[in-house]
């Protein structure tokens, strides 16, 4: 009796451990600790005086409004992400979490994440979070069956992070948040598009047109990553021209963006996923070090 009792507490225990991880999972803890660590950079970057309960609720309330976004994205695509071998053991698909419970999950993260902002930091912050949830969650996740425009219109939220970061700490946008938000926009592109050549097969099961012009793996496309990679030269230089930062990081970042160009011209010659996947770790590794590079100069 007493080892049957034991058996059914730990099982209870392990269905509540893995109900957590499934709700969890919901959050896409990776891509949102991206953003997360971009809007505090930003913050960082444009704060006269360091706030502690400021830079805790930004980071807990944009961890919590990106995961609704987040979540939002995967009861949309529910019955897409099914057909894609990256995405169908997510929860969603599995019918381990329903769309109703998700959606209550959703709307508890952005209302509390929201409520932080407003309280610990500032309206205007929290406005561009949500508008940046909007954005993500009900109008580039439709666009990604309808268009290939949709990666156009993703990077406007994926570039939102280091401004409200930069809102959070200064109460405007200004030409300083507009430059953030130029670096991590043109970031954008060469990211999931490279991002978008390597999983183009489980793409295409679902019907999404991440790719541009005609949607292959070719010259044209390889071009075209390599042109908006261009254009993080001249950016990276932005926040020194504005007085953000100093010279050295200005020169840092503008050699990071020739490296990540470099990078591109492997694709354009090889035109192979592997040529693709340098692009996408090149990617992953730019954007921090040149926000790192300048919060050090800065300070």
């Amino acid at each position: 009796m007493i080892v049957a009792e034991t058996g059914s507490a730990t099982s209870t225990q392990t269905t509540k451990s893995t109900r957590v991880k499934d709700f969890y999972d919901l959050l896409k803890v990776r891509l949102t600790g991206v953003v997360v660590f971009s809007g505090v950079f930003g913050y960082l970057l444009g704060m006269e005086t360091f706030s502690i309960s400021a830079v805790i609720a930004l980071a807990v309330g944009s961890f919590m409004i990106t995961g609704s976004a987040n979540t939002i994205n995967q009861i949309i695509e529910k019955d897409y992400d099914k057909m894609m071998k990256r995405t169908q053991n997510r929860p969603l698909p599995l019918g381990i979490i329903s769309r109703m419970e998700a959606g209550i999950y959703a709307f508890i993260l952005a209302l509390v994440g929201t409520i932080l902002m407003v309280v610990f930091v500032n309206t205007y912050s929290a406005i561009l979070s949500l508008a940046s949830l909007v954005l993500y969650a009900f109008i580039y996740t439709p666009l990604k069956r309808i268009t290939p425009l949709s990666v156009l219109v993703g990077a406007f939220p994926g570039a939102f992070p280091p401004m409200i970061g930069w809102v959070a700490a200064t109460g405007f946008v200004g030409m300083e948040g507009a430059a953030l938000f130029a670096l991590q926009f043109m970031w954008q592109f060469p990211h999931f598009w490279a991002i978008a050549w390597v999983a183009d097969n489980d793409y295409k099961k679902a019907g999404f047109k991440m790719l541009p012009f005609n949607g292959n793996k070719d010259v044209n496309t390889a071009i075209q990553i390599s042109m908006y990679t261009m254009f993080l030269l001249p950016i990276g230089f932005l926040p020194t021209q504005l007085g953000m930062t100093g010279f050295a990081s200005g020169i840092i970042a503008s050699l990071a963006g020739a490296a990540f160009l470099y990078q591109t011209f492997g694709l354009i010659k090889e035109k192979t996923d592997k040529a693709a996947l340098k692009i996408m770790f090149t990617s992953f590794v730019y954007l921090p070090i040149v926000q790192i590079v300048y919060l050090i100069d800065k300070i």
